[in-house]
């Protein structure tokens, strides 16, 4: 976490940070090595802590106010009995499995079948809802088989397995109705009361306010008039519970709204024949959804179709279980992830129905982990706390030890106690007296303006990034940002527009210009590529009724290939009816390759390939010529097609070959079993196309790339496509200069990359700026080195194999439109539009939100230093403050919730991507705040103990009566301290530029808040003087009081020019250290680190 005081964050672009396991910054597999060499405590990050390295972490940490330095952190305890109840669920569905088996096997071993359920109707359909979720939950074959399978089943349900449920409102409304919706009840949140309750509970404020009714609730003045004193604190005191109250229950409900978020996941679902995309909450009982590698499959259901479908079973087996699906175990489970392969299913039961349902109507997500920032904004107020209580303590001892000595005198110079003369009732009321002043010094440690200054700055900058397209899973992510130094990211989609066309064709041995041009094709060679392009493919094709435009969809490079497939007149239904699929593999990104066999009406079988050209081309033996005739691949051809590919990748255009070969049918298996485990024929292939997709970069894209060269973040490109294409992207995107930089190892392919040792990759990794043809694997090695290197390290992803890089990174960013769901759950942020300039707004949102808090604290620091000093030198010379408590409280409470109102809802500027990184371990106070909070404070002493100590003789009021004059002497100093804070929240916007008025009347709600504070503080003074022990003050007061704040504002850019270190505390005496060292121990060290690298 990082510290709060004596270092400067300015200059430095990043520190090298120590790895430990909790930050997952090791190797897999090292991370025994990590626990010897490392403090276990040291906990920098919590992305990737254990819940047992937590509770150690816990266990160890001895502090004061412990509930309120763990609000919001993993209630452990929860954790637990949440891991008790997901157990349970699962044993419960695992012991009615086996019943279920059991009784299974007993009725076949006497052979009695069981009978067929009894039709239950249920509105229009002939099925019960309770009946479809005792099939899926027992996984009962025999009742899908007395529903007439599949088929029968959609029947019932009233769908099609081919086009789904008819596109009709009223009919999805029945559905509904009489199903259920795909939602679960969840738990109500903590209410306000509990919060308010809480915060009544807190030991801080039952100590203020158990001192404050001793202290104030005695009569001293009559029960006319002593009652203001105690009624205005009690109020203060109300006051500070419902902002506490309030401010934990608005990050409450920030936490679930993020939770619903999360789990409105978009589905693609089949309805009327035509692909839609929905929310997950409003799928339906007899929906038919495709599904696809990292899917969440989102109701029980049942299998349709499917192509080397695997499950991962884990979520509700409690294991890590891949479980293959296909006809003979055709039931899927809600909230099952697709591990691999591609197929239909048919929703069954949804919502409550579901295991899944019932799992997540049983657990309660109103807690989350606490952020780094919250941490650290704890350590702030326990240390002012600390400081306050103590400052307190000695200020009680030595007021208590003069007036018992004779030495405080009052009004008229007398001495308040003479042993033996003094009545007790009167040495009474002087010690609860002295008691108050001590609780006034006490009240400085009442900083609410902290915890309301994160609350609001997080609520306001998580509301305008989801504005923004990015929605942030983890809220520690936007902090993040701050320190992030590299942003690896995908090419296809995130860099690029992800709209790909087929711009170049080489068919037959020969370029084909334009790329559709079937006049120059065989209509042999035209019929395979149809026939490939059609079965090979997840993607599909709708023709709308009426002659509307022909609707394609599926992955940017399925759509290019369906519409080039489509110009080259390809009938979508009529093809794959006229030939069936029997087998198929998977587009994988590890071989970068795909492939299925299908099976003509007359039997003959097609396997068809197409991945990457240079790979698919690796493994082709012929090709067809303009004559229709398999001609062998000789080295002259080879080299023609490869310098295409060559070319066509120059262009930065994405290089596809498709290749097929012809098998005799009886080579292919014919047992279902057995073609399960048949492996699709790889070598010998027929080489049909090399085709030339062209997928243009977004707009703004290298502005976007600029700024972050700008900001000290640099961009690193990780592609699985061709070198030669990631080359010609990133040169127009402006991650490379120039030519001259496309050299190794600033661009470098996958493998070789992969092929190096540990230590090879170490120094390399900070080099690297384009990595191509790279492989899941690879984007993660990269990742662990650059971490190893002391990177904070920002990851795009999208795809399922990309989830452990995702997870490693410091930043995971999936993407929204092209990312898989299990991208997305190991994500911390989620780039609704995929968009890389949407990744550059979330590094600035990250500033802001650290520069917001910075900004507060830097205010909030100023009131509490100044207030303290002045009022401990006042008590410690005459034995009386001139703030009061109520008058600390308003300063400390209610200005500093309408200053952390404003300050917290600064928008980001350009200034902040001037910046350079902050490091994880750099200061949360730097060396600037303090010389700019010190400028302040020392100011605001000197004045206003000056007008403490001569205020009766400046005002020229020594001639009034002696409490009259002295009231109006401490209305000035309150009334001017409050100034000098509201001239200084300007200041505080920002913190190291001249102009602190640049773009302020653009942010309304800052100078709403400033408004506000000014009209509240004429209420004060001019009508509540009996609630706040003040008078009412001249028109001449009131500007002293102005100009005393106005003059901060010169004083402040003044200061400004007194030049700060940029060198931390740390260093200085690492340098002392560092001569300590014999030269020959420095010397033998240096030469260790050469040989382990």
């Amino acid at each position: 976490m990082r510290q709060f005081s004596g270092m400067s964050s300015g200059g430095s672009r990043y520190r090298r940070r120590r790895q430990d396991i909790e930050s997952g910054g090791g190797s897999s597999g090292g991370l025994p090595d990590y626990e010897a060499a490392y403090d276990p405590f040291d906990i920098v990050c919590t992305k990737s802590a254990s819940v047992d390295r937590l509770k150690r972490w816990r266990q160890a940490a001895l502090m004061l106010n412990a509930s309120r330095r763990f609000l919001y952190t993993l209630d452990l305890k929860k954790e637990e009995g949440k891991k008790k109840i997901i157990a349970k669920i699962r044993t419960h569905a695992q012991v009615t499995r086996a019943s279920y088996l059991f009784q299974a096997y007993g009725e076949n071993a006497n052979r009695t079948p069981k009978a067929p359920p009894s039709p239950i109707p249920t509105g229009d359909y002939d099925v019960s809802p309770e009946q479809l979720a005792s099939m899926t939950r027992d996984h009962d074959i025999a009742a899908l088989q007395n529903f007439g399978g599949v088929r029968g089943l959609a029947e019932k349900l009233k769908t099609n397995p081919d086009k789904g449920i008819p596109v009709d409102e009223s009919n999805i409304l029945d559905r509904k109705n009489v199903f259920g919706s795909n939602t679960y009840p969840r738990k109500k949140g903590r209410s306000f009361w509990n919060f308010l309750f809480d915060a009544c509970r807190d030991i801080t404020l039952i100590v203020f306010a158990v001192a404050v009714s001793c202290a104030l609730g005695v009569e001293t003045e009559g029960i006319k008039e002593g009652w203001y004193d105690g009624g205005s604190t009690a109020f203060a005191f109300t006051i500070i519970v419902i902002v506490r109250a309030t401010s934990n229950y608005k990050q409450s409900l920030l936490f679930q709204n993020l939770n619903v978020e999360k789990h409105n996941v978009q589905m693609e679902v089949i309805r009327g024949g035509r692909r839609v995309k929905i929310s997950i909450f409003d799928i339906v009982v007899g929906d038919v959804i495709p599904l696809k590698i990292g899917d969440q499959v989102p109701t029980d259901g049942v299998l349709i179709s499917g192509h080397s479908l695997c499950i991962d079973e884990s979520s509700m087996a409690g294991e890590s279980e891949i479980v293959s699906k296909d006809l003979n175990a055709p039931f899927l489970i809600s909230g099952c992830k697709v591990a691999d392969g591609y197929g239909t299913m048919l929703a069954t039961s949804v919502g409550i129905h579901t295991e899944w349902g019932l799992l997540m109507a049983s657990i309660s997500e109103d807690k989350v982990e606490k952020t780094p920032l919250q941490v650290s904004l704890n350590g702030i107020e326990t240390f002012i706390g600390k400081v306050s209580r103590v400052v307190a303590v000695y200020i009680l001892v030595i007021l208590l030890i003069r007036f018992f000595t004779g030495h405080t005198k009052d009004g008229v110079g007398k001495a308040e106690f003479i042993a033996g003369k003094t009545s007790l009732w009167d040495a009474v009321k002087g010690v609860i007296r002295i008691f108050a002043v001590a609780v006034t010094i006490a009240v400085v440690a009442v900083t609410e303006g902290l915890q309301v200054a994160f609350t609001l700055t997080i609520a306001y900058s998580t509301r305008k990034m989801m504005a923004d397209k990015a929605l942030v899973r983890r809220l520690s992510a936007c902090e993040n940002m701050v320190s992030a130094t590299t942003i690896c990211c995908d090419k296809t989609g995130t860099l690029t527009l992800n709209l790909m066309t087929v711009v170049e064709a080489y068919i037959c041995g020969k370029k084909i210009d334009p790329s559709n041009n079937k006049s120059e094709l065989p209509s042999g060679c035209v019929s395979l590529l149809i026939e490939s392009v059609a079965q090979n493919t997840t993607g599909s094709v709708f023709l709308p009724e009426g002659g509307k435009d022909i609707e394609v969809s599926g992955s940017p490079t399925e759509k290019a290939l369906l519409q080039w497939g489509i110009n080259l007149g390809m009938n979508y239904e009529a093809v794959r009816s006229e030939s069936s699929l029997i087998c198929s593999f998977p587009f994988n990104s590890e071989k970068k390759r795909g492939g299925v066999a299908v099976k003509q009406s007359d039997s003959e079988v097609h396997v068809h390939w197409k991945g990457a050209a240079e790979i698919v081309l690796a493994q082709c033996t012929r090709y067809m010529n303009s004559n229709e005739q398999l001609l062998p691949l000789d080295e002259a051809k080879v080299e023609y097609f490869k310098k295409a590919i060559e070319d066509m990748a120059a262009g930065s255009l994405r290089c596809v070959a498709i290749a097929f070969r012809p098998l005799n049918a009886e080579t292919v298996p014919t047992d279902e079993e057995e073609l399960s485990k048949w492996k699709l024929p790889e070598g010998d292939l027929v080489l049909l196309a090399i085709v030339g997709l062209k997928d243009p970069c977004r707009p703004g894209v290298r502005e976007a790339v600029q700024l972050c060269v700008k900001a000290g973040v640099k961009v690193r490109m990780v592609t699985g496509d061709n070198l030669q294409t990631a080359k010609a992207i990133a040169l127009e995107c402006g991650i490379l200069g120039s030519d001259v930089d496309a050299t190794e190892p600033n661009l470098i392919e996958g493998k070789s990359f992969r092929a190096m040792s540990e230590a090879q990759r170490l120094l390399v990794a900070d080099r690297i700026s384009v990595m191509g043809r790279s492989s899941p694997n690879d984007k993660l090695l990269l990742v662990q080195a650059l971490r190893k290197k002391g990177h904070v390290v920002a990851v795009t992803g999208d795809g399922t194999n990309d989830a452990p890089a995702l997870h490693e990174a410091d930043i995971g960013l999936a993407m929204g439109i092209q990312g898989t769901e299990v991208a997305k759950e190991s994500s911390d942020i989620i780039i609704l539009d995929d968009n890389f300039a949407t990744v550059v707004k979330v590094v600035r949102w990250g500033r802001s939100v650290y520069a917001n808090i910075q900004k507060f604290i830097q205010f909030q620091l100023t009131v509490n230093v100044a207030a303290l000093i002045i009022n401990v030198v006042a008590a410690v010379s005459s034995g009386d403050v001139p703030l009061n408590a109520v008058q600390l409280l308003w300063v400390n409470l209610i200005m500093n919730t309408l200053g952390a109102l404003a300050l917290s809802t600064e928008p980001p500027t350009d200034h902040l991507m001037d910046r350079p990184p902050v490091g994880p371990r750099e200061p949360l106070i730097t060396y600037i705040m303090w010389r700019n909070l010190l400028i302040q404070a020392f100011y605001q002493v000197t004045f206003l103990l000056v007008l403490n100590f001569k205020g009766r003789e400046l005002l020229h009021s020594t001639h009034k009566p002696n409490d009259h004059a002295i009231k109006e002497k401490n209305t000035l100093i309150f009334n001017a301290f409050v100034f000098a804070q509201i001239f200084n929240e300007f200041n505080a916007r920002k913190p190291d530029e001249f102009n602190v008025f640049k773009g302020v009347t653009k942010n309304q709600l800052f100078m709403g808040n400033v408004g506000l504070t000014v009209i509240l503080q004429i209420v004060i003074v001019m009508f509540l003087g009996k609630f706040t022990t003040t008078v009412r003050l001249s028109w001449q007061l009131w500007l002293v009081s102005i100009v005393i704040g106005f003059i901060s504002w010169p004083l402040a850019v003044v200061g400004k020019f007194i030049p700060v270190s940029e060198k931390p505390f740390s260093e200085y005496f690492t340098g002392i250290f560092a001569c300590c060292i014999p030269r020959h121990k420095k010397e033998e060290s240096s030469r260790r680190n050469e040989e382990d690298l």
